[in-house]
């Protein structure tokens, strides 16, 4: 079984900036997936269920007409979407995507949802492709807006001047419309199931979107698909004092350039130094740097015992806010 991911207590990233007296760093934190795979699935074979078979596409292009879709486009552009899944699961150590022989599986061919495929097919497939789940593109339909923006425009014209405008659009936005499955054979349940509105705008050219606009639009969508099943991030702000008081003021000036070039060990020395002093007026502002370094650094313990310090010991108010703050994640953490 492979490792799968780990929700890390150490910052990704950090970026330290400076305003007058006080500073700030950013820290980004990971996040849970909006998905989480059951332990037991590492590997999962993909395919795409969006089309129809060629006998019964008379009424598909009649529709494609009318919603400004390009006949036979969905069979290349939902392709594109599998692709953008592999790319998004790309590099990502925990799964392995895998593309089974036969691609394709005949559906709807529209919007219309079909049934859940039955489970001994979906046992089948992943039993053939040594394959823990199996992930189905249920539904693909795509559309563009220029043909319902071009004909609003020349309507609107002929009415307010008699005649046609000269004039075309100059952008139009392609949509792609999908709906996903991850199915598990073992416990005959469906994992994930979710429907995506996907939205791309492209610069028209003498008239008509490039050659790629839809492709590129259904690359993207299944891309961003892939996202469900990967930690994300989202970013804190912590405040730091950038100047001291009194006699250790250059050397706390010191620690901040530390800092600034992220020697986050070297500036806790100093800032511990000046911290221990119990005569240094600066001793609160730097028990207060401390634990946000050692928060950058991933240990929230040692940040919250400082935070703590600063307020009870010295009355840092604003280490009062920040130790409440820690408390919370360390509760997160446990």
């Amino acid at each position: 079984m492979k490792i799968k991911y780990i929700i890390s207590l150490i910052v990704t990233s950090t970026i330290v900036v400076s305003c007058g007296s006080y500073g700030y760093v950013y820290l980004d934190y990971p996040q849970s997936p909006q998905v989480s795979l059951p332990h037991e699935i590492d590997e999962i074979a993909i395919v795409n269920r969006s089309l129809i078979k060629e006998e019964n596409r008379q009424n598909r292009v009649f529709e494609s007409v009318i919603t400004g879709e390009v006949a036979g486009s969905d069979k290349i552009a939902s392709d594109e979407a599998i692709k953008g899944v592999l790319a998004g699961m790309q590099n990502q150590n925990y799964i392995k995507m895998i593309l089974p022989d036969t691609l394709r599986i005949y559906g709807t061919g529209t919007r219309q949802l079909p049934d859940v495929l039955s489970w001994d097919l979906v046992s089948g497939i992943c039993a053939d492709n040594q394959a823990d789940a199996l992930l189905v593109l249920e539904t693909f339909d795509s559309n563009s807006n220029i043909v319902i923006q071009t004909a609003v425009q020349q309507v609107s014209s002929v009415l307010k001047s008699g005649k046609p405008s000269p004039q075309l659009p100059r952008q139009a936005q392609v949509d792609v419309r999908s709906y996903w499955r991850l199915y598990d054979p073992y416990t005959k349940t469906i994992i994930d199931q979710f429907q995506q509105t996907h939205l791309l705008n492209f610069s028209l050219i003498n008239g008509v979107p490039p050659l790629n606009a839809l492709p590129e639009t259904a690359y993207a969508a299944g891309y961003d698909y892939a996202s469900r099943f990967l930690p994300g991030y989202y970013r804190v702000k912590r405040d730091l004092y950038k100047k001291g008081k009194g006699k250790d003021k250059n050397e706390f000036a010191t620690g901040w350039r530390r800092s600034e070039v992220a020697n986050w060990k070297d500036a806790i020395e100093i800032w511990t130094r000046i911290a221990s002093n119990v005569n240094s007026v600066s001793a609160g502002r730097a028990a207060l740097n401390v634990a946000v370094a050692y928060e950058v650094l991933g240990n929230t313990e040692l940040a919250l015992e400082w935070a703590q310090r600063a307020y009870e010991d010295h009355g840092d108010k604003q280490a009062r806010d920040y130790a409440k703050i820690l408390l919370r994640r360390k509760r997160f953490e446990l």
